[in-house]
């Protein structure tokens, strides 16, 4: 039938340094009163597993920073994916082999898909030492120097500005987790 399946919303930028403060059990009652279910955040960035009806889940980033900005007072461009679409990120992560530590293998998740083709040409750059890969949805940044350091990382940032979203592979991992717990 139509039965709820997880979503995970990101939330770009939230609780980076002193702006775009949001308390998580904020965020949680937020989400539970615009009518989603099993609800639950993880580390304080501005991730948040929720289920939804299929066809809820067209509307929920929309609703969702809505919700945020005229509740909260806080603008932070919302990226919702399925539960499906994030496992499908990791499984299909061509970086495996070259990305040893998690926390400098990134995960750019664009808010409109229409949006990757911006990052075609970045895609046919030489980014060595770091590497880059591209689906439909995702960007896929190996970052040996740190995250703050990668130059692919500034250079999708600078194409698709507030329209994408990191996040390492291990919250990736962690939010995946969430999501398989609440099916």
């Amino acid at each position: 039938m139509n039965k709820p399946v997880p979503f995970v919303a990101l939330l770009r930028g939230i609780n980076v340094g002193k702006a775009k403060r949001i308390a998580m059990a904020d965020l949680r009652q937020l989400v539970e009163e615009l009518g989603f279910g099993q609800v639950k955040t993880l580390l304080t960035s501005g991730n948040v597993v929720f289920t939804a009806r299929p066809g809820d889940a067209i509307t929920a980033a929309d609703r969702i920073q809505t919700a945020i900005a005229s509740t909260l007072g806080v603008f932070s461009r919302v990226t919702v994916i399925s539960a499906a679409e994030l496992a499908r990120a990791i499984a299909d992560d061509p970086l495996t082999k070259i990305a040893v530590d998690p926390s400098r293998m990134l995960f750019a998740v664009a808010t409109d898909p229409l949006g990757m083709r911006a990052l075609q040409p970045l895609a046919r750059e030489d980014w060595v030492p770091e590497a880059l890969a591209l689906s439909d949805r995702i960007a896929w940044i190996w970052s040996p120097h740190g995250v703050l350091d990668s130059k692919a990382a500034a250079a999708i940032n600078r194409a698709l500005k507030d329209a994408v979203t990191m996040r390492n592979r291990a919250t990736m991992q962690k939010l995946h987790a969430l999501c398989i717990a609440i099916m």
